[in-house]
């Protein structure tokens, strides 16, 4: 268990932060970059629970959340490195319950006919921030793979987040009948 007895260190005060394996990388950093915006997309996703989501979407949402900071472990950590203790991993099974929960809450949707743009009621526009965050999160973890060694189940978590705050937030419009449809090129002729 983590115990935080003082909140700051002064280590930081370089611009630099240190890693799950004590090496110390600028907080710029790519890898400190995408695990900050899983953080991001964490908060998003407190911000969203606190509209008060129905019971079922509410004990998903925050099983996810705490997913999210096993994620931001896993990124803190580089790969390779020796370490004392096992370090926290995403596993295929937190992704695969991803998926579940996606086919799930989307077998009560009608099919779309459009795009749905952000909007509807407030929680829906804020799963849709918080998914496009994700998004964020996942760009910078790829770019991170590109040089690094990033864990595969952990790149398919982020991807699959994503599409399930999709599908939570039509949830969170009434089962899709508040979304918002895109309509092309409606504005272009006013």
């Amino acid at each position: 268990m983590v115990t935080l007895n003082k909140i700051y260190t002064r280590t930081g005060d370089d611009g630099s932060t240190a890693l799950g394996n004590g090496q110390r990388r600028k907080k710029y950093d790519t890898r400190v970059a995408a695990y900050g915006t899983v953080d991001e997309t964490n908060a998003v996703l407190g911000c969203a629970r606190v509209l008060g989501p129905e019971e079922r979407l509410d004990k998903m949402l925050a099983r996810i959340q705490n997913d999210l900071f096993d994620l931001g472990a896993d990124l803190a950590t580089p790969h390779g490195a020796e370490l004392p203790y096992e370090p926290l991993r995403i596993v295929s099974s937190q992704v695969d319950r991803l998926e579940r929960e996606i086919d799930d809450l989307n077998g009560s949707l009608a099919p779309l006919k459009s795009f749905v743009l952000p909007g509807g009621s407030p929680l829906s526009a804020q799963l849709h921030l918080a998914r496009t965050v994700s998004r964020r999160a996942e760009r910078l973890m790829v770019e991170l793979a590109a040089h690094e060694s990033v864990g595969e189940a952990a790149l398919r978590y982020m991807n699959r987040l994503s599409d399930f705050l999709f599908v939570a937030a039509r949830i969170a419009n009434r089962n899709g009948a508040d979304d918002v449809l895109w309509v092309p090129g409606q504005s272009r002729g006013v």
